[in-house]
């Protein structure tokens, strides 16, 4: 807010973070001020790390994972985006669309899975759906507060300039909040990664979540910090891809 740190600076500080941790974690457990089988020690994650790795069955749980959360969180896009840009822009819609999301968005999505599977049953489509609600009733709220955002001049300007409403939607406000959206959605991905293990609640074989889960059962924390790291990490590197995209198509944003 009051200052830009550069680049080099940002990255030796974020890295700093993630080193503290790791430190703080390191001494604790040498240290034994937290039993081994609530916190393993980071080279015991580090072994588990490895063989799983080497295990065909822990990809295909990857594999499953990354799946569910793309698909649940497309099928969420393709509905949310659009709702949300019409609510945003037309009055009418928002009073139809924005209460109903603020009241939903606040049910915890556990809450919901015992109508999902009913409605879904209990195969793949149930563990999309739980993605794809978790991630719709926000998305569609922020969208439509980022169709708010576009300055009213601009759309002035160009029924001013004889726009049609169509030109001033497609030419004027979409192109407008592209940038915002690009944020919107990176920013709710990482909320459909949180979804993920709750999903795989729903009578799931397979998945992080499921593996998690099992591990849990047999106090098998090793195996457990593994699946939050490995779902941590998945999530990370989405968010860092859409960062890279939002850097390459709107460039002249990079001074602010």
């Amino acid at each position: 807010m009051f200052s830009n740190l550069s680049p080099a600076r940002y990255a030796g500080l974020a890295v700093g973070s993630f080193v503290f941790l790791a430190a703080l974690w390191v001494v604790t457990s040498r240290n034994g001020w937290i039993d081994p089988a609530f916190l393993p020690s980071p080279s015991r994650i580090a072994d588990e790390l490895r063989t799983e790795l080497g295990d065909p069955q822990w990809w295909s749980h990857v594999g499953i994972s990354v799946w569910r959360v793309t698909v649940g969180f497309l099928l969420a896009a393709a509905l949310a985006v659009p709702l949300g840009i019409l609510a945003g822009a037309y009055g009418w819609m928002d009073a139809l669309v924005a209460p109903l999301c603020e009241f939903i968005r606040y049910i915890p999505v556990p809450a919901l899975l015992p109508l999902i599977m009913v409605w879904a049953g209990i195969g793949e489509w149930a563990k999309i759906l739980v993605i794809a609600v978790g991630s719709f009733f926000q998305m569609v709220l922020m969208v439509a507060d980022d169709t708010r955002s576009v300055s009213r001049e601009w759309l002035q300007a160009a029924f001013t300039l004889g726009a049609k409403t169509r030109q001033a939607f497609f030419l004027v406000l979409i192109p407008a909040i592209l940038p915002r959206l690009t944020n919107t959605v990176r920013l709710v991905l990482g909320w459909a990664w949180t979804y993920l293990v709750v999903a795989e609640l729903v009578a799931a074989n397979s998945g992080l979540g499921f593996a998690i889960m099992k591990a849990q059962r047999f106090l098998r924390t090793d195996t457990v910090f593994t699946g939050i790291l490995a779902i941590g990490l998945l999530g990370l590197i989405t968010d860092r891809l859409l960062v890279l995209l939002h850097r390459k198509a709107f460039p002249y944003l990079e001074g602010r």
